[in-house]
């Protein structure tokens, strides 16, 4: 029997999870399915400028199984840039940060706090 697959910590969900060309052709209608986990390495490591260590920490899982997955959400991302059609991004094993046991959510990402505490800025800035 297979172990049964860790769930991945991911802060919050994408605000949009549909993205597709304004005008013209869409393709021939490829839908691309992105996960959220991917989701969230897109986010950690080329937004907020994380390494895949600190990636895989945030998430809590290996750091090649951040790895794997950041590839693999850079290769959806590159197909639908060059190739068009449509990106939906939903599914995957993961738990939401305010589903976890901390009673401060993650507690390590500016969504919930932890940018507060090191730049020291508040919601009105």
């Amino acid at each position: 029997m297979a172990r049964p697959r860790k769930l991945r910590r991911v802060c919050d969900l994408p605000e949009r999870n549909v993205f597709a060309p304004l005008k013209g052709e869409n393709g021939d209608n490829q839908i691309i399915f992105m996960t959220v986990e991917e989701y969230e390495t897109i986010r950690l490591i080329d937004l907020e400028g994380l390494n895949q260590e600190e990636c895989a920490n945030r998430m809590n899982i290996a750091r090649t199984t951040a790895q794997r997955i950041y590839y693999d959400a850079r290769k959806k991302l590159a197909e639908f840039l060059v190739n068009g059609g449509m990106l939906k991004i939903h599914g995957g094993d993961y738990k939401l940060c305010k589903d976890f046991d901390s009673p401060h959510r993650c507690g390590r990402c500016r969504r919930h706090g932890f940018g507060k505490q090191i730049f020291n800025y508040t919601e009105e800035e």
